[in-house]
């Protein structure tokens, strides 16, 4: 079989319907448009979104309002009477995630509500100075985990976007 000798398989192709050839035949006069309306009229279409006169959502929804932030990192807080009340002398978000504390996949950040009475090794993604001082206080350590991921450079390439 060659390129010249394909043709579509019997049946699979129909004439176009001729419409509005006069009222003679079927599909004469309104050309199976039906009588009046925004259907029978012109192409029969209106513009995308349109809603029939009602406000379209496009323009019901609040715009400019506020600003979403698209790299704000989101911590979860753990204080230190948390910390103290584990046995652990090290830890870390596996531990707290072990013990209940943590939700999984959440950054850790310590906090200094309540007293740490022991020496712990505490790591986290971060820690507020007072919470750090306390530890340290006690003899404990603080380690930073950086977090997974960089922050994304603004669109024009400049690491700084205020000038």
């Amino acid at each position: 079989m060659r390129v010249d000798e394909l043709s579509p398989a019997p049946g699979s192709t129909h004439r176009k319907k001729r419409v509005a050839r006069g009222i003679g035949g079927k599909g004469g006069k309104t050309a199976g448009r039906g009588t009046k309306g925004q259907r029978a009229r012109g192409r029969g279409k209106v513009a995308r979104g349109f809603e029939g006169g009602q406000m379209p959502l496009k323009q019901r929804v609040p715009k400019l309002k506020g600003f979403n932030n698209p790299f704000r990192v989101e911590y979860q807080a753990v204080n230190l009477d948390s910390i103290n009340e584990l046995t652990e002398s090290a830890v870390t978000p596996e531990v707290l995630l072990a013990r209940g504390v943590l939700h999984k996949g959440a950054f850790v950040k310590v906090l200094a509500r309540g007293e740490i009475t022991r020496k712990v090794d505490v790591s986290a993604h971060a820690v507020s100075k007072s919470a750090q001082a306390a530890i340290e206080a006690k003899g404990g350590s603080v380690t930073i985990i950086p977090l997974p991921y960089k922050v994304r450079p603004a669109a024009n390439g400049n690491q700084f976007t205020n000038r």
